[in-house]
């Protein structure tokens, strides 16, 4: 019984860092078509700020059903809700910046919320959690700033974004790291 626990243990580990490399890789792409093609085109800029919290939904919508389902894990669901919604408020806010980037700013304050919460939660069971937390902190303190330059009359364009999106490319890149070699070291023990 305890080798059958121990094996559905290492199962949601390994789903936790599969899921961490996705999001750091998607996160590092999506910067990269924001520095470089979408700053050269307002309609890929806007189809990229708009699939941003789409795919923030959908990744916590498969996380939280593969950790035991969305009503085990509500900051997840409420996530989801929150992401889906930012989406079609980001819709309406098209073409003006300042009102995206404060969209935006309010997307980043209550969605590391909620990640701070469910690292907080996993860190319990799996450890390692450490980079979940700051980059949920720094999500909810970096979301306060957007906001702030989203009243000042200079004009923000998707690389004030990018530069978020790649803090998150790092840190999910650090917690799977953080966890495949927690693994390695329990496997080397």
């Amino acid at each position: 019984m305890e080798n059958s626990q121990t094996a559905l243990e290492g199962g949601k580990e390994s789903w936790l860092k599969r899921y961490y490399y996705v999001r750091a890789a998607f996160s590092a792409a999506w910067v990269v078509l924001a520095l470089s093609v979408a700053a050269h085109s307002a309609s890929l800029a806007a189809i990229l700020l708009v699939a941003y919290p789409l795919w923030d939904a959908l990744a916590n919508g498969y996380d939280g059903a593969q950790s035991g389902g969305l009503t085990k894990n509500k900051t997840q669901a409420f996530n989801v809700a929150v992401s889906v919604a930012i989406a079609v408020a980001l819709c309406i806010a098209l073409p003006d910046m300042n009102r995206v980037l404060g969209v935006f700013g309010f997307w980043a304050i209550l969605s590391g919320l909620l990640q701070l919460g469910t690292a907080l939660r996993r860190w319990k069971e799996y450890g390692a959690q450490w980079a979940m937390v700051l980059s949920g902190a720094q999500s909810a303190l970096a979301g306060g700033v957007f906001i702030f330059q989203a009243r000042t009359p200079a004009v923000p364009s998707i690389a004030t974004v990018a530069g978020y999106a790649g803090f998150g490319a790092f840190y999910f890149l650090v917690s799977a790291l953080s966890l495949s070699v927690g693994a390695w070291r329990r496997r080397s023990a």
